[in-house]
């Protein structure tokens, strides 16, 4: 096992795995921007670097500065959270080099599952279900006209690289195809320096699945699950529930397998997480997150699991500590990501937090960075904490929810509460009846 891990990230990831190394009996390294000096994740780590100014790009991207503060400190691991470096094969590649076990999947599998094109052909080699679609890169030359037809109008034209919507739009039909195209195409060479661009089937109605794995790298991989992430603003995930209201059992352990085989086929490593549009009970492959997501923990409040624990043992060389059979779904759970944004138009409201009071009780959990008197700087995600609520079943969960949301308290700054609060009312929501256009439009009718 390691003796030191750095977590090379901030906020209440670099706290949830913090809480993870000192369970293990692991010393803990943070590190900081400027900006960042007072934050929780530094407070209650063993040691801590200053990496760099508050931009992101100068200390929590500088890759030469994190390698250094991991030869100062004497860590023997780096654990990237989410974000940031997280899914950068470079950065696990230099790590590796210099001795440094990154925790998380090999630099192979991040380079192929980050490349869209590439993760697509290599799920549909794997026997995961794939969105009709182009056979990799549209090129300039290539008669998109034709492949569009062949796939069905309306197509969505998709940015190879990257992600958060940039370089993405619908062409409902042939008269929108050239623009989409050219529209994609210059977003996606601002956005990512890369103008690859792919077509599939655009789905009208779908849901947002994700399925949880965990591999160890030597051909054992489980699957956790799925988790319903339908309800989001701009491609960005607002709400996540476990198990979604969309599945039955069957379903669920139907898909589970096939992306559990597929894993360890790839002998994939660490945790992972295969996302899908479904509708009409079909799964269509969209992307592999080869990381922890930020939702994670609406999986360890059905399962039980320690995703952390578990990635930091896979990537110390051990096997998996659980089988298949022993993984069991209990309850219901519902993550809301509680953001320092106006919750009508989501301008960001960072400032300092003049009284924090997060609720309590049974099947509650927040994962926050925050306290009373915490300044939120302006420089990175908006993210105050995630309220997570497990109940026995979706009704006492949502009833628990609404408990909570009540008792939550965070002054001085603008949040997302009351955005949940409004969601609890919606009939709709209630019923489990929406898929991932849902929420614009919920927003949209209250402009009007």
């Amino acid at each position: 096992m390691f003796s030191k891990i750095l977590i090379a990230n901030r906020g209440e990831i670099a706290l949830r795995v913090l809480r993870a190394c000192k369970e293990l009996g692991i010393q803990t390294v943070a590190v900081h921007s400027t900006a960042d000096a007072d934050a929780m994740h530094v407070r209650l780590a063993d040691e801590s670097v200053c990496v760099g100014p508050p931009q992101a790009r100068d200390s929590y991207l500088n890759i030469p500065q994190l390698l250094a503060a991991c030869e100062i400190t004497g860590a023997d691991a780096v654990h990237p959270g989410y974000g940031f470096l997280s899914e950068n094969a470079r950065f696990a590649e230099i790590l590796e080099a210099h001795g440094v076990t990154f925790i998380g999947p090999t630099a192979e599998h991040i380079r192929i599952m980050g490349d869209k094109i590439e993760a697509k052909l290599t799920a549909e080699k794997l026997g995961i279900p794939v969105v009709p679609g182009s056979n990799g890169a549209v090129k300039p030359t290539d008669d998109a006209h034709a492949i569009a037809r062949e796939i069905g109008y309306p197509v969505l034209v998709k940015a190879a690289a990257g992600g958060g919507g940039r370089g993405m739009k619908v062409a409902r039909s042939e008269a929108e195809l050239d623009t989409a195209l050219s529209t994609a195409r210059a977003e996606a060479k601002a956005a990512f320096g890369d103008d690859a661009l792919y077509m599939e089937k655009y789905l009208s109605k779908p849901r947002h699945i994700e399925i949880q794995v965990l591999g160890d790298g030597q051909g054992n991989a489980i699957h956790l699950g799925e988790r319903d992430c339908s309800l989001q603003r701009r491609h960005q995930k607002v709400w996540e529930e476990a198990p979604s209201p969309a599945l039955n059992v069957a379903q669920r352990s139907k898909i589970g397998e096939v992306v559990a085989e597929a894993m360890r086929k790839l002998k994939y490593r660490g945790a992972g997480t295969v996302e899908f549009l479904y509708e009409d009970g079909k799964f269509y492959f969209i992307e592999m997150n080869t990381r922890l997501q930020v939702e994670h923990p609406v999986t360890e409040m059905v399962t039980g699991i320690d995703l952390v624990n578990e990635q930091i043992r896979i990537a110390a060389g051990a096997t998996l500590s659980i089988k298949q059979s022993d993984v069991v779904f209990e309850g219901h759970a519902i993550e809301c990501r509680i953001n320092a944004e106006n919750p009508r138009n989501f301008t960001p409201s960072p400032g300092t937090i003049t009284y924090y009071h997060p609720p309590g009780g049974l099947g509650v959990r927040v994962d926050s960075g925050v306290y009373q008197g915490y300044r939120i700087p302006p420089y990175y995600d908006s993210l105050i904490g995630k309220l997570i609520v497990h109940g026995r079943n979706r009704v006492e969960c949502m009833m628990r929810l609404r408990r909570c949301l009540d008792e939550f308290v965070v002054d001085g700054i603008q949040s997302t509460i009351p955005l949940f609060r409004d969601l609890l009312a919606s009939q709709d929501i209630a019923n489990g009846m929406y898929d991932i256009h849902w929420l614009e439009k919920y927003l949209d009718s209250k402009e009007d």
